[in-house]
């Protein structure tokens, strides 16, 4: 194991408690199986969701900058939508960096979106939920290319979540196989897969073997759950693709993951990579 105080971790999905979980809502207006009643829509998959920092007294940057502190993360990558993650991205630029949101359904008006978050916000890659979005559209439809050309043109990766949605709704849109048309037609985008594949791990390997702009990140997974594939990948000839990203304050504590980290069998040489050389590379940190 490394010294994780020492490796400067990057945390590629970390966020901010907040008073309320009204951040879910537009989960809940897809659902019709009575989850849209859950305080956090995937909560069935996890064991804890650490609901006690929602809510509380104490300054919600703080919360997060007290576990990242605790555990050695240098950096976390951010959404940009809050007032309270554009405060956090002012007063604290060496440990936060600025995630984009992408919305296929708003036609040119979302390419403009994305281009004032960028020059307002800096911000070093964007975030795409195929699944969530309402409707439905699908990783390699049409209404993403001009997002995937924006990407391009701004130099930025894009993390598009891939495989089986949590909340309970169609999984058509995120589909692995999917990504291989995208990453035909846009062999410059940076193309990093969060939420695991599952459960297309096996092709999600391939396609990375396949594609040297294809990233996996582990998102939203407890290490113990880190899928064997990716492991194995990771050992052999996939120790630059594989990114560490975690999933505080949504369904895992920090603690949660660092314990669990500790049993992870990564080779040595890929920690460093793993936990922070690669997203410093692909976000230009």
């Amino acid at each position: 194991m490394p010294d994780f105080a020492n490796i400067g971790i990057v945390d590629c999905m970390i966020g901010f408690p907040a008073e309320d979980f009204a951040m879910y809502d537009f989960i809940r207006q897809q659902l019709k199986d009575g989850s849209e009643d859950f305080d956090f829509p995937v909560e069935y998959m996890f064991k804890q969701v650490p609901k006690e920092v929602y809510g509380s007294s104490e300054d919600p940057v703080s919360i997060t900058l007290n576990e990242m502190d605790k555990y050695g993360i240098e950096v976390g990558v951010i959404g940009v939508g809050g007032e309270v993650s554009r405060k956090a991205l002012k007063d604290h630029p060496d440990r936060f960096v600025g995630q984009g949101s992408v919305d296929p359904n708003l036609g040119m008006q979302g390419i403009r979106n994305m281009v004032r978050e960028f020059e307002e916000f800096g911000v070093r890659s964007f975030g795409a939920f195929n699944a969530g979005y309402n409707p439905q559209v699908g990783i390699d439809d049409a209404k993403m290319y001009p997002i995937y050309a924006k990407c391009v043109e701004l130099d930025v990766p894009i993390f598009s979540c891939a495989g089986v949605p949590g909340p309970r709704f169609p999984m058509w849109p995120q589909e692995v196989s999917r990504i291989d048309q995208v990453m035909y037609d846009f062999p410059e985008l940076v193309f990093v897969t969060r939420h695991g594949c599952e459960p297309w791990q096996d092709l999600a390997v391939k396609l990375m073997l396949k594609w040297p702009n294809l990233y996996y990140s582990t998102s939203a997974f407890a290490p113990k759950h880190y899928p064997k594939a990716i492991i194995d990948y990771a050992n052999t000839r996939g120790a630059d693709k594989i990114i560490y990203a975690g999933y505080f304050p949504m369904g895992l504590s920090v603690q949660r993951i660092m314990s669990d980290m500790q049993n992870v069998p990564f080779k040595q040489g890929v920690w460093e990579k793993f936990l922070s050389l690669n997203a410093r590379k692909i976000l230009k940190l």
